[in-house]
């Protein structure tokens, strides 16, 4: 049973953006951007951070179940595609992959996500993953 749950695991990638402190509302925007262009991918802000130089994003992309993975699912080519954007679209930002946030940065990325100023929309009803879009 251990192996059959292992399959059904869902992946999950992160990916940290790190703009500059000035220009962190450009990135959230060109993220929302993203992501309108890429509306099936399940995705969510899981962690923010910062230091004296640059905002650290981390964006959590679910790839889909791990035996679909190795397949190549229709999901996972999405969740592909949507991270090579990431990489491309939102390179100002410096882009790179990271290790899943820590629980400070989780619930820093909570109260972003939960702040009603326009910038970002969570729909209900968007499964394990919240999706951001403009």
């Amino acid at each position: 049973m251990a192996g059959t749950q292992q399959a059904d695991e869902t992946v999950v990638v992160h990916v940290q953006l790190r703009p500059r402190r000035g220009s962190t509302r450009r990135c959230l925007a060109e993220l929302a951007a993203l992501a309108a262009a890429h509306p099936s991918v399940a995705f969510s802000v899981t962690g923010l951070g910062k230091d004296e130089r640059v905002v650290r994003v981390t964006v959590g992309v679910e790839l889909g179940p791990r035996e679909a993975i190795a397949r190549f699912s229709p999901q996972a080519q999405a969740a592909y595609a949507f991270v090579s954007d990431l990489f491309t679209v939102l390179y100002d930002h410096m882009p790179v992959y990271a290790a899943e946030p820590s629980a400070a940065e989780r619930a820093a990325a909570e109260v972003l996500l939960r702040a009603d100023d326009g910038d970002l929309e969570v729909p209900a009803g968007a499964s394990a993953y919240e999706r951001v879009s403009a």
